[in-house]
């Protein structure tokens, strides 16, 4: 691949066009088309994106759920506040996360989380420190994580979104299953229940995947070529069932169509297993895909199994700029973001949408 300068991903976005707060109705944002092919450009409702899919096209979407992962207590030898983010689920109550105030946070420095009149709810233990600064910690709690977890942690919310969000639910998808993201699949976000229903009455499947969102998605691309950066690792799976959908819909001349990078990030790193498993005549003979991926895709990368995508607006020199630079031309999204910010679309995660095809 070509070495691309990071600054070729830059464009002006005013910050008023961040979207704060999610629209009243999921569906009701607006909706840019993009043609990969010639760049045409069209303006829709979000509701409009059931007239751009086909019988016989499949939907893949990220499953994942954002756990409440921003934890708030107190260290348990001077009572000082301190803050956990969790990043990585290590196995055996020890995860990777984010700590503030990271200088007082020491390995062997307990903190608490819950009411300071009763038995904490919940304790970590610093065991040691990554290389990124973090810090490696051991809980110790009565009952099941995740309840204790819903009870104490609230959404970690990208560090743009400068508003509170009232319902926490609006930072999840309506078919979010399995918790362990830091961050939610937002492309889903745009979709209500019955707005699935339709589009699957009209022909369309849909099909799961899951890949765990990290905050590596939101750190900036600081080195100064593309093929310096190095991507952030995030766990996936993709269903027996979701591979043997997507090998049917190839071959019956159907689109692939993402639902957000998550899922094409999914879907390019299982394609090759995906695709050997037609070619081995034995469907499910791998079973479900599992593993860790970190893979990067930007301009001079060829798809594999993604037709189509649906996406949020991405900020300038954002590893996501980059991935949909690869699928319909850098040029072409440029000029596209570029109209984007004259209409003044909204966006990142609770802004408008474009689907690329």
């Amino acid at each position: 691949m070509n070495r691309l300068n990071v600054n070729q991903f830059d464009f002006e976005l005013p910050e008023r066009l961040i979207a704060q707060t999610p629209l009243a109705e999921r569906t009701a944002s607006r909706l840019m088309t993009l043609d990969k092919r010639t760049g045409a450009i069209g303006h829709k409702q979000f509701s409009d994106l059931i007239d751009h899919l086909r019988p016989g096209d499949l939907l893949v979407m990220n499953d994942t759920k954002v756990l409440p992962a921003r934890l708030y207590g107190w260290k348990a030898d001077t009572g000082a506040k301190a803050e956990l983010l969790l990043l990585k689920d290590l196995g055996g109550d020890r995860w990777e996360t984010l700590a503030r105030p990271g200088k007082r946070l020491k390995p062997g420095a307990v903190i608490r989380f819950g009411e300071r009149e009763d038995e904490p709810l919940l304790e970590a233990k610093v065991e040691g420190e990554t290389e990124g600064g973090g810090r490696i910690v051991v809980f110790r709690y009565e009952g099941i994580f995740l309840e204790v977890l819903e009870r104490l942690g609230t959404m970690p919310l990208p560090p743009y979104i400068k508003e509170r969000l009232d319902d926490k639910d609006r930072y999840q998808t309506v078919y979010a299953k399995h918790p362990g993201s830091a961050a939610a699949p937002t492309a889903g976000l745009h979709f209500t229940e019955p707005y699935l229903e339709s589009i699957r009455a009209k022909g369309v499947k849909t099909a799961p995947v899951t890949l765990h969102v990290g905050l590596g998605t939101f750190r900036p691309v600081s080195a100064e070529t593309v093929d310096e950066h190095v991507m952030h690792e995030e766990y996936y799976e993709v269903p027996a069932e979701t591979a043997r959908l997507i090998r049917e819909t190839r071959a019956s001349g159907g689109r692939v169509v993402a639902i957000g990078t998550t899922s094409a990030r999914t879907l390019e790193t299982a394609a090759e297993r995906i695709l050997r498993g037609a070619a081995d005549g034995a469907p499910d003979a791998d079973g479900d895909m599992k593993g860790w991926t970190s893979i990067f895709i930007y301009p001079g990368y060829e798809f594999r199994l993604v037709d189509a995508l649906l996406t949020n607006f991405h900020l300038p020199k954002s590893t996501l700029l980059m991935m949909i630079g690869a699928l319909a031309g850098t040029e072409r999204v440029l000029a596209a973001y570029k109209e984007a910010v004259e209409r003044e679309y909204r966006f990142f995660s609770f802004g408008d949408a474009m689907f690329i095809s």
